[in-house]
């Protein structure tokens, strides 16, 4: 039930000043409506029993490690935004749950004291696979190398067997959906649009986003090249975890595998 600041490791992300800004009313959006079923789904799918250890990237506010940890789970979140943290940890302490709250960033896992190897790790909801740098890399021209950074992260922190999960944003979907082509960037996979974030009190940020999509091919053989066993790939969405085949029509992909011994 405990925060710890690990500066410098966040480096200025451009999702930082969104969360800053939204603050608790992130956990107004629709898409945090849908946390219990999602949890309930990855405990029995990673086989979690109370007194394991999870590892949630790119936690937010730590909507699914306190839930985790209301089932007895010894949870650790990560996340760049600090304001994110302090919630989370706020929560934590609230309702009494075996969590702990990380600033940290979650291409650069190496550099956090976690403690021991992890029974699970989690990484949901584009928490950090898919927020892409503003700006193309030229030596990474199909932006891959932020992505493989977390996975390879998470990879290393688990204990010999242990399971993972993550989601990430169907390029299907995205592409079907586009309103503007030029919107999306083929080469990077990265989907650029301008909208507005609201605080608790209603008022609207301009902002950017940018995320990377997906394809099941792709994240397989993402997770193959950083040492991970893929158990299955699903079509899911918020709210509805499940063993679906995956489909163009879905909004996310969520990859289950572990590490191999």
């Amino acid at each position: 039930m405990t925060e710890h600041d690990v500066s410098p490791a966040s480096d200025g992300h451009w999702f930082e000043a969104l969360a800053d800004h939204m603050g608790p009313a992130y956990l107004r959006y629709s898409f945090t409506k849908g946390t219990a079923q999602e949890v309930s789904f990855l405990v029995d799918e990673l086989g979690l029993v109370s007194g394991q250890r999870v590892l949630d990237v790119g936690c937010g506010p730590g909507r699914h490690s306190l839930e985790l940890a209301t089932r007895g789970i010894e949870v650790v979140g990560v996340d760049i935004s600090q304001r994110f943290i302090e919630l989370a940890a706020d929560a934590a302490r609230t309702e009494r749950c075996p969590a702990t709250f990380v600033r940290g960033d979650a291409r650069r896992l190496e550099e956090l004291d976690l403690g021991e190897p992890f029974d699970a790790a989690i990484s949901l909801c584009q928490g950090a696979i898919g927020l892409s740098d503003a700006d193309a890399d030229p030596a990474d021209p199909c932006n891959v190398v932020s992505d493989r950074a977390v996975l390879s992260g998470m990879v290393s922190l688990l204990r010999s067997g242990g399971r993972l999960a993550l989601s990430a944003f169907s390029a299907y979907f995205q592409v079907a959906h586009l309103v503007d082509p030029n919107d999306f960037n083929a080469s990077r996979g990265v989907h650029h649009e301008y909208t507005e974030v609201r605080n608790g009190d209603g008022h609207a940020l301009a902002a950017e986003l940018w995320t990377t999509c997906v394809t099941p091919r792709e994240l397989y053989l993402q997770a193959e090249q950083c040492g991970l066993v893929v158990d299955g790939i699903w079509s899911v969405a918020p709210g509805a975890y499940g063993r679906h085949q995956p489909r163009i029509d879905s909004e996310e992909f969520l990859l289950v595998g572990h590490r191999s011994p």
